[in-house]
């Protein structure tokens, strides 16, 4: 009997190993989508908090609270887009997209190109050339690419905003059923995840708050770098740029870049085409938005907002070299890493070492305090 039941139970484990292993697998492969849903998460659970006193029922409240956080950089974005729609428009209306303007371009082909009977008379033989069929091939290539990536990328906004959904409407049955399974009498497990908890809402929320302070930086700066442009050589929509710099900082690795290599690109080939002698301008741009708008406040300010009871040193430690280590998602998983450790060892590893056995306990679930009413 024995013998039978010992091989129930190794079956069971066998089992119960695997399936961890195929857990371990897939949270691995798409890190980088879990760990910015966590991030999502608790940046968006004050919001919830309030939402969710008003709103009934939760699903609601932890998708209102979603658009909530969501809804400025939408606004941002939409407001961007007016202004690169205006300014189109005003070069169209100059007639700059008028291909008789343009350098190079033959205007006797154009009205060739513009007579129905001239294009009847081509040849397409001349162009259904073994080149050209293989150019032709690798732009559909190419776009094909570029519209699987942009459906990967869709995908895994999808999965990290339903991460952050389903955390924040069954968060606190979670916490619940995990005390409840694991915990144990000394409340060391409680302890355990109240100090990560506590600490993971102060890294993650400080984001948010080191992306409204960049941004608030970034809008003085090229607002008074501005003062100084040469004429013709201005940063357009300087407050627009400086904010969309500061959302853009929540983007890790490239982060503001996406928005100030751009510019500095558009302003270097204004300065060549119009007036190359005010090239020193798009210098001083592209140093200031590197070490004042980017470096400073990722290296210096974001440890500071974001983790007010762990050492600075050590937090500007694992932002530096935690998207070296493990890639674009690193900024977050680094400062996770940092606080399990931290807190593993001022909580539980004391109590290993005094050798003492922890002993599981059963409680009544409805006695359970939520982990997340007392943060």
């Amino acid at each position: 009997m024995s013998v039978q039941l010992s091989r129930f139970r190794l079956g069971w484990w066998s089992l119960g190993l695997a399936l961890g292993a195929a857990l371990v697998f897939v949270v691995h492969t798409f890190i980088g989508t879990f760990v910015f849903g966590v991030f999502i998460y608790y940046a968006t659970r004050p919001i919830y908090r309030r939402v969710e006193r008003r709103i009934r029922p939760p699903s609601l409240a932890a998708a209102v609270s979603l658009f909530a956080l969501a809804l400025p950089a939408l606004a941002l974005v939409a407001y961007a887009l007016s202004i690169a729609l205006n300014e189109l428009l005003k070069y169209v209306n100059e007639g700059a997209f008028d291909p008789s303007r343009w350098p190079l371009v033959d205007e006797e082909l154009l009205d060739g190109i513009a007579d129905p009977a001239t294009l009847l008379e081509l040849d397409p033989e001349r162009y259904l050339t073994t080149e050209g069929i293989r150019s032709l091939t690798a732009s559909l290539g190419s776009a094909a690419d570029t519209i699987a990536f942009l459906g990967v990328g869709a995908i895994h906004l999808f999965v990290m905003l339903a991460l952050a959904f389903y955390l924040l409407r069954d968060g606190s049955r979670l916490s619940r059923w995990a005390l409840r399974k694991f915990g144990d009498d000394r409340g060391i497990l409680e302890e355990y995840a109240r100090a990560v908890d506590r600490d993971f809402k102060a890294i993650f929320f400080g984001n948010i708050l080191n992306a409204v302070l960049t941004g608030s930086i970034g809008v003085l700066a090229y607002s008074l770098l501005n003062i100084y442009a040469p004429p013709g050589l201005s940063i357009p929509a300087a407050p627009l740029i400086g904010l969309l710099a500061g959302v853009a900082s929540l983007i890790p690795i490239v982060g503001m870049k996406l928005v100030y290599v751009p510019v500095a690109l558009y302003l270097a080939v204004l300065g060549v085409l119009r007036d190359p002698s005010g090239l020193w301008f798009v210098g001083l741009f592209a140093t200031i938005s590197f070490i004042v708008v980017d470096t400073i406040p990722d290296l210096v300010l974001r440890p500071y907002v974001s983790g007010r009871s762990l050492h600075v040193g050590s937090l500007m430690i694992a932002y530096t070299f935690g998207p070296l280590l493990f890639g674009w998602y690193g900024i977050f998983l680094a400062p996770m890493l940092l606080v399990l450790i931290i807190h593993f060892a001022r909580v539980v590893l004391p109590n290993l070492l005094e050798g003492e056995q922890f002993q599981p306990y059963a409680v009544d679930p409805g006695s359970v305090a939520m982990l997340d009413d007392e943060q």
